[in-house]
């Protein structure tokens, strides 16, 4: 799937809760529980996300020109948002990381869902992705 099709089907997913935040809240830890785990070797200082107030750990791997992302956090919340990014960017290309538009956030409604504090985080996070594909595509 491509990184359109991807958000397309995550803005459809939240879409069944129309306004009910509280849902979206608890799907969104619900998909933070489906994050594949994260080995405990990988959850070291370096591959924390600076930014977050929650502990957010992102460990990229290159393989085969794309980039594979493991992640975790301390919080559901947080957990369930670094999930929704590894769900679109993990195994695509850097030059498809770097090009994508996430335009999913604003349709899901995820400033009224989240607040100041998460949604810088939140931003951290994508800064920190597009670093690493940054990084990888010009290896």
């Amino acid at each position: 799937m491509t990184t359109i099709e991807i958000q397309d089907e995550i803005i459809d997913d939240f879409s069944l809760f129309e306004d009910d935040m509280e849902s979206k809240l608890f799907y969104l830890m619900d998909l933070g529980k489906k994050l594949r785990p994260m080995p405990e070797e990988h959850k070291i200082e370096e591959f924390i996300v600076k930014g977050c107030q929650s502990k957010v750990w992102l460990y990229p791997v290159f393989e085969d020109g794309k980039v594979f992302f493991e992640a975790d956090s301390n919080t559901e919340i947080t957990k369930g948002l670094v999930s929704l990014l590894v769900k679109i960017w993990s195994g695509k290309t850097p030059d498809e990381i770097l090009s994508t538009e996430l335009y999913f956030i604003e349709k899901i409604g995820m400033g009224s869902m989240i607040g100041s504090q998460r949604s810088n985080g939140f931003s951290s996070m994508i800064k920190q992705m597009k670093m690493y594909a940054f990084a990888m595509g010009n290896k």
